[in-house]
């Protein structure tokens, strides 16, 4: 019998913050996620900042994540393609995941047409009207010059200075960022809009946004956010025909 579609999305896990503690936890969850969902899995996609800081040097890679890195090349190594959309907290992976991983890695934005269903698949960071602040800072740090004068910096020192930062933010924002602010005032919904007057898409997928959101766009189309993996423990699976969000525990 033919393998039915069991397409799984994932996003947002931040692994290297607030804690080494809290983050090994999160890591952990995260293989026995894998472990589950490999077994009927025909694709899985990680959305993007499943770390918090990356960035390689030619011959230094963050250290930690064994586990989860170890399990995405045993998968990989079985014959489910993994793919990974850089976000805006990982965007300096370069080749590594593909080399050592056997990953398929995407900067931009991909559209996919998978059993009749039109998909547009992203992390979600700089789509939508506005943002001017943040578009420009994303052409700054995908920069190729700006990132060769990163990598002059000590890794040790280039690591703790980009974490220092991560982390200020993230007490600066804190709960604002996962308040869902409405669907007039929402730039990823305002995008879906946008997009679907120009194609006829089924599913917009993003991450990004930290909240699980199922939000109709048209009578044959929706907005999925697979939410987070800091507080909401959520993921996105595709059937074949359906796409909805599901929560994971250690015993579901």
């Amino acid at each position: 019998m033919k393998k039915p579609h069991r397409i799984y999305f994932i996003s947002d896990a931040h692994l290297g913050v607030p804690t080494h503690d809290s983050s090994l936890q999160r890591e952990k969850l995260m293989v026995q996620w894998l472990d589950k969902v490999k077994k009927d899995a025909t694709e899985i996609y990680l959305l993007g900042d499943i770390f918090d800081f990356w960035f390689e040097y030619k011959t230094v890679v963050p250290k930690g994540y064994v586990r989860l890195l170890g399990k995405i090349a045993e998968i990989t190594d079985s014959g489910i393609p993994v793919y990974y959309f850089t976000g805006n907290h990982d965007m300096w992976i370069f080749n590594y995941f593909e080399q050592e991983l056997g990953v398929v890695m995407f900067r931009e934005h991909q559209e996919r047409e998978i059993n009749g269903k039109l998909f547009f698949i992203a992390h979600g960071d700089g789509l939508g009207p506005a943002d001017h602040g943040y578009k420009f800072l994303k052409k700054v740090f995908s920069n190729r010059v700006c990132q060769k004068l990163f990598s002059w910096l000590h890794p040790g020192f280039g690591t703790g200075l980009a974490l220092y930062f991560s982390r200020k933010s993230r007490m600066a924002n804190g709960a604002k960022d996962e308040i869902f602010l409405g669907e007039e005032k929402e730039r990823l919904i305002r995008f879906c809009h946008d997009m679907v007057k120009i194609k006829p898409y089924n599913f917009f997928i993003f991450g990004h946004r930290h909240l699980p959101l199922d939000i109709e766009i048209g009578p044959e189309t929706r907005y999925i956010n697979t939410g987070d993996w800091v507080n909401t423990f959520s993921y996105a699976v595709f059937d074949g025909e359906n796409l909805g969000l599901k929560y994971f525990s250690p015993k579901s």
